[in-house]
């Protein structure tokens, strides 16, 4: 099962079942992305550990830890706060002129670039031998989580429209997720309509631009991120099955 369901979480699934290009598949119940793990609490938090994750990559900024706390500790349970944006932005401040795949495609093209330290180090992470079970999650798991999530699926070898249809897959959490918002801001006004939206578009320009300005996906990871062949044949060991 792909959507993993809690009360709380509403864009937690497994990276499972992916076919790659040389015909093997991504293992189930290994890879999981996720939105922010700090709303976990109660049955969830059981549900979570039933999954038995070992090891939560938390792509949010220190900030945000701070203001929203973190996914609960646990024996066990490794924790690392990798925060690959450098350029925080408001998304719902944003205007109702500004277009959806546009403006996020290009908002990934600066994580990628101004992220490497962090990407490097998160790919580093999710390769490790001890890591798995793994979730990979920011605050609403879609646009920090989503170009994690696609580098990962590029360097298994997951071709790019099915990496496109995972990163789409966030649609069906959207409403979920603009609720979410404004039950925290019930001050405030949400003005962009692209709030908690992934339409398929945003992945696809971005890894046409990545590919287009290294090569390849793998290019990028490997020139720009110091991804080695050592590293990319240990996620296929641990992942692919």
């Amino acid at each position: 099962m792909r959507h993993i369901a809690f009360e709380r979480l509403h864009n937690f699934r497994d990276l499972g079942g992916y076919r790659t290009r040389d015909g093997r598949t991504v293992r189930w119940g290994r890879l999981y992305r996720s939105d922010s793990l700090a709303k976990l609490r109660g049955d969830d938090w059981q549900r979570f550990l039933d999954l038995g994750v070992r090891t939560v990559i938390d792509l949010r900024y220190p900030w945000e830890i701070a203001a929203r706390g973190r996914v609960p500790e646990s024996e066990g349970l490794a924790y690392h706060n990798l925060s690959i944006e450098h350029q925080p932005y408001d998304q719902a401040e944003l205007g109702p002129d500004i277009d959806t795949a546009r403006f996020l495609a290009d908002r990934y093209a600066e994580v990628a670039l101004d992220g490497v330290e962090e990407l490097r180090q998160a790919l580093e992470v999710i390769a490790a031998d001890d890591s798995a079970p793994l979730v990979m999650h920011c605050a609403s798991g879609k646009d920090r989580t989503g170009l994690l999530a696609a580098l990962v699926l590029s360097l298994l070898g997951v071709d790019e429209e099915t990496i496109v249809e995972d990163f789409a897959l966030t649609e069906l959490a959207a409403d979920r997720l603009v609720a979410d918002w404004r039950a925290a801001h019930p001050d405030r006004t949400l003005k962009w309509p692209g709030y908690g939206r992934a339409p398929g578009e945003v992945m696809r320009l971005c890894l046409a631009e990545l590919a287009a300005g290294h090569g390849s996906v793998r290019d990028y990871a490997v020139t720009r991120l110091g991804v080695d062949d050592k590293l990319i044949t240990a996620l296929r060991e641990h992942y692919l099955s």
